[in-house]
């Protein structure tokens, strides 16, 4: 009698467990299917947030209005309102002086799509978070992560200001310190929503935890978000619209005057030479890193998810090289650098999802701590 007792104990435990743990999966499913929706509107505001930069409309929208800021003018008298405060900045009277006000409506949607996107994953990555976290659906490990990548997402549309303004006193362009700032930090949001949907997603058990090239897989993670500041650095600059040939820049392997703004270092950051070529350095100590990588692993992890996935990587590496190439021997052709661009952010995913995979996903934790 007592052993059946036990038993049905048992029984009943172990029915617990396993309802627990379908249910989480069930809640786990539900955060992917979020996570992948802010991941592609993300995706999209780069992309809209990149041509709003090759179109040079980001000055077009002189005010910062969050809230009223998103109904687009509606009238004659509203367009000719905003086309006047666009003719008091430095880009209007010094490039732009005598465009006509349909000119001025193309520029000015560039940037209105770009602003109504921001706001648009603030709320797709808001509200849904609230029902979640209402509900109980958010495994406690994932809400301190989550709430800040919502902050830094707050904080990004205070950047994105920050940046308009260094355009509309006196420079005719955007700020390339605080272009790279803003760019570099939508990478952080998209690599923290890509870090965290990884862990949610199921690994092989083949794949997780292995210690053995985790180290490197951060390293080029690292790389690939450096490599997109540089990249933002050289935009800032309009760096891609001169030396245009490859491999050779200005004639040579490495061009002469790299380092001829005083003090030295300010060429990094200022000198359109210096930031270009760095830009390519950049590109072949990726490329380099990932060739090694898929070398390493094929010969130390063979037939694991992490050799596979070291040779998609490399290829993704050398169709965005080659994006890069073509975009600089067009002289910055918008269609092919906006794929440019979005090729970065998806090698970018590739990178953080391949690290996030070495470690394994979330363990699997009873209802009572999905609850709290």
């Amino acid at each position: 009698m007592q052993a059946n007792t036990v038993a049905t104990a048992e029984t009943s435990v172990e029915q617990r467990r396993v309802a627990a743990l379908k249910a989480q999966e069930k809640n786990r499913r539900m955060l992917r299917i979020w996570l992948r929706v802010v991941l592609f509107t993300l995706f999209c505001l780069v992309l809209v947030g990149g041509a709003t930069r090759l179109t040079e409309s980001g000055l077009s929208i002189t005010e910062w209005k969050p809230i009223h800021g998103a109904i687009p003018p509606l009238s004659v008298a509203e367009w000719e309102e905003e086309f006047q405060l666009y003719k008091r900045i430095p880009q209007y009277q010094e490039i732009n002086k005598g465009m006509s006000l349909d000119e001025f409506k193309t520029i000015f949607w560039w940037e209105w799509a770009h602003r109504l996107l921001a706001r648009a994953i603030g709320l797709i990555f808001a509200l849904p978070l609230a029902y979640f976290w209402l509900t109980g659906r958010i495994e406690k490990r994932l809400k301190l992560p989550l709430v800040g990548l919502l902050a830094l997402g707050g904080f990004q549309g205070f950047v994105g200001w920050w940046m308009v303004s260094s355009g509309l006193v006196n420079r005719t362009d955007v700020s390339q310190y605080r272009l790279a700032t803003h760019l570099t930090i939508a990478c952080l949001i998209f690599a923290g929503c890509m870090w965290i949907l990884r862990g949610l997603s199921l690994h092989s058990p083949q794949a997780a935890n292995e210690q053995r090239g985790r180290g490197f897989a951060a390293l080029l993670a690292c790389l690939c978000l450096f490599q997109i500041y540089l990249g933002a650095l050289v935009a800032g600059l309009n760096a891609g619209l001169s030396y245009n040939t490859w491999p050779l820049m200005d004639g040579s392997l490495v061009p002469g005057d790299l380092f001829i703004q005083n003090p030295w270092w300010i060429n990094i950051f200022e000198n359109p030479k210096t930031v270009q070529f760095i830009h390519r350095l950049g590109a072949y100590v990726l490329f380099a890193a990932t060739l090694w990588n898929m070398v390493n692993l094929s010969r130390t992890l063979p037939n694991t998810p992490h050799a596979r996935r070291s040779v998609l990587f490399f290829v993704l590496v050398c169709i965005q090289a080659g994006l890069g190439i073509t975009t600089l021997l067009m002289h910055v052709d918008i269609h092919v650098a906006l794929a440019h661009q979005g090729m970065a952010l998806l090698v970018l995913a590739f990178a953080i999802a391949n690290w996030r995979g070495f470690v394994g996903e979330y363990p699997a934790e009873t209802a009572l701590k999905i609850q709290h």
